[in-house]
């Protein structure tokens, strides 16, 4: 017999050889249903896979990320049998889950195929899923492996197979179909009920250029037609959420090829809207003891040699600069910590002035390859709200807390009330990716989690996803649409202070280091800015909208008490226009609706005559007619942060 333990801590007692599906039949055939994979001793498995010895076991359904993740991977698979059965001697790359569905590398040899296959390949599907085909794991030799694929004369897994020791290799069997893959997979095709083939695009044979491009299918599946019918809607609906397409019609920001890829320009009225996010943090910070610095653009190489970016991201990094001095090169900051670490440095520091808070909006600039370039959210030079302190080792946790509660209020302003606070941890198994030493790292890992559950926040714990210096917590927001961002970050660093030497005088009269904390709540202000136009599509909160209100002069016989009207409101602070163009009221009303503009006022005789204005609100309709006094002190109430 061994024992399992079960997520909420209980013991059962099975026969040797018992699988996670026989686990499940045990506690609720209902549950049983819906079981497509398991976690046992922290790895995801086949339900049908036996368990050999005592184990923790959590049974994933489509409700856990790593069902889902199982389940499209296993989607991926029956795409592959589809095309194998429906174009002979096609030849297959890679096939893995992404966040939102899946895909496959595919050889199609010289035939021609475009979106146009679509639909045969998905009807194709939904027959083998009916077919309720089990996918089977059959453990092979290095030696096997490579017969098989020889035979199929299929090069791409070889080249794979090359590169995995004898021991390590499986394949997966569904139906007439056979791959070369290491899992998990669901138990059989009959959990995938709806299907739907999202893109097709070009990707060269393991990232290289100089080998073969594949074609790459972008699909999804759903257990429920219903649930892809909905997945479908979201889709259109983010469509016309894109900030790329609604950043352009709000005149926010554009790019130009001759300023370079990547490279955002703010127009005026995103510039405003990004200084009022500026602004508003400023003030933030400030009452939380923060103190703004500012660093050059650029830094000597020997800066992030000693921060150790150099030898991480050195290759990402834009080439040198060389200066006419020989053997001196600059890099374009990539990073703003070794700035603060240097700013920290120009003077002794006691005991009794920690923590230090240095915040400061800093632009860095990063190579991301072109193919990876996506409006703001993916950017070569970008401004990030970044801020460091540094304090003694008992002063961690509750600073941490402190940023904590600085992040939760920035999303709370901005109506962003979903979230997970997710723990980045190292990777146990492969800790050479990671600089300091053990204890270091074991101390800042323990902050985080306690200062996580202290605030009772919702986490999760990923592991591998650290920094190469220090252990993080990421806000992963869910936006309008229900999608998942990571916007703010905090970070526990003992490693740069060390790296920097840096120093505080004790209560002793010793020597010690400080321990730094990295904090972002917004990320940068980019992709920040990319997320909250996507998730209100637009229609920002009144206190950010580069436009609070339009005046609508029925003629221009009204256009005196308009300018009264906008003077009296610019002068309390609250911005916006008057539209004095030839054009009718219904027009005007129109151009202002696509323009998100928050508040129409429209003025003509009567208004004139009575001291009013008549009030229009975007995406509402009309609230009627009130005095400039009364909707001054009604925005005035509104746009308080």
């Amino acid at each position: 017999m061994i024992n399992i333990t079960l997520p909420d801590g209980s013991v059962r007692q099975y026969e040797k050889g018992t699988t996670s599906m026989q686990i499940a039949q045990s506690i609720s055939e209902g549950l049983a249903r819906n079981v497509l994979a398991a976690e046992v001793d922290g790895h995801v498995w086949d339900a049908n896979r036996a368990i050999e010895q005592d184990a923790a076991v959590k049974l994933l359904t489509w409700n856990d990320a790593d069902g889902k993740s199982t389940f499209w991977h296993s989607s991926a698979h029956l795409m592959a049998e589809a095309l194998e059965a429906l174009y002979p001697g096609t030849k297959f790359g890679i096939g893995p889950a992404i966040e939102t569905g899946f895909y496959y590398d595919v050889d199609f040899g010289d035939r021609i195929f475009s979106s146009d296959d679509f639909k045969q390949i998905e009807d194709k599907m939904i027959e083998l899923a009916k077919a309720k085909q089990d996918y089977i794991r059959k453990p092979v030799s290095k030696a096997e492996a490579t017969e098989y694929f020889t035979a199929k004369g299929d090069e791409y897994k070889l080249d794979l197979i090359k590169d995995l020791p004898d021991g390590s290799i499986t394949f997966y069997t569904q139906g007439e179909f056979t791959d070369l893959c290491r899992g998990p997979h669901i138990p059989n095709t009959g959990f995938v009920k709806a299907v739907k083939l999202m893109s097709v695009a070009g990707a060269y044979w393991r990232g290289d250029e100089s080998r073969k491009q594949l074609t790459r299918i972008y699909g999804v599946t759903f257990p429920k037609q219903s649930e892809l019918t909905d997945y479908l809607k979201v889709i259109e609906e983010a469509k016309k959420r894109d900030h790329r397409k609604l950043g352009k019609e709000l005149e926010l920001f554009a790019f130009s090829e001759k300023v370079g890829m990547g490279l955002p320009l703010w127009l005026p009225k995103g510039t405003a809207l990004r200084e009022r996010l500026v602004n508003f943090l400023q003030r933030a910070q400030a009452k939380a003891g923060y103190e703004q610095v500012i660093t050059p653009h650029i830094g000597h190489k020997n800066l992030y040699v000693t921060s150790g970016h150099y030898e991480k991201y050195g290759k990402d990094s834009f080439q040198p600069i060389q200066t006419p001095q020989e053997g001196e090169e600059f890099f374009l900051k990539p990073m703003n910590c070794p700035h603060h670490c240097e700013i920290y440095k120009t003077k002794p520091r006691s005991y009794k002035d920690l923590p230090v808070r240095f915040a400061e909006f800093g632009t860095v600039y990063r190579y991301e390859q072109s193919g990876e370039l996506h409006g703001l959210t993916r950017v070569r030079g970008f401004t990030q709200d970044d801020a460091h302190l540094f304090c003694r080792p008992d002063q961690v946790k509750e600073e941490f807390k402190k940023v904590i509660d600085l992040v939760l209020y920035v999303f709370s302003a901005l109506g962003f009330e979903d979230y997970t606070a997710q723990v980045s941890l190292r990777d146990p198994e492969n800790k050479t990716k990671y600089i300091g030493t053990e204890e270091n790292w074991q101390l800042a890992e323990s902050a985080i989690i306690e200062a996580a559950t202290e605030k009772a926040l919702p986490t999760i714990i990923e592991y591998g996803e650290a920094a190469f210096y220090g252990p993080k917590l990421d806000f992963m927001v869910k936006d309008a649409l229900g999608r998942k961002w990571q916007l703010g970050t905090i970070q526990v660093d003992y490693n740069l202070p060390e790296r920097f030497e840096l120093e505080y005088t004790g209560s002793d009269n010793q020597k010690h280091r400080p321990v730094m904390i990295h904090r972002a709540p917004f990320g940068s202000l980019e992709r920040f800015v990319a997320v909250l136009i996507e998730h209100c599509a637009g229609n920002f909160p009144l206190w950010l909208s580069p436009e609070q209100y339009v005046i609508l002069p029925i003629s221009e016989k009204y256009e005196d008490y308009a300018k009264k009207l906008s003077n009296e409101l610019n002068n309390s602070d609250i911005r916006g226009l008057i539209d004095f163009r030839d054009e009718k009221i219904g027009r005007k009303i129109r151009d202002a609706e696509i323009k998100k503009i928050p508040y129409m006022l429209i003025v003509g005789e009567k208004e004139a005559a009575d001291g009013t204005i008549s009030v229009r609100k975007h995406g509402v309709g009309d609230l009627g007619t009130i005095s400039i006094e009364e909707f001054k002190q009604q925005l005035l109430k509104e746009i308080t942060v």
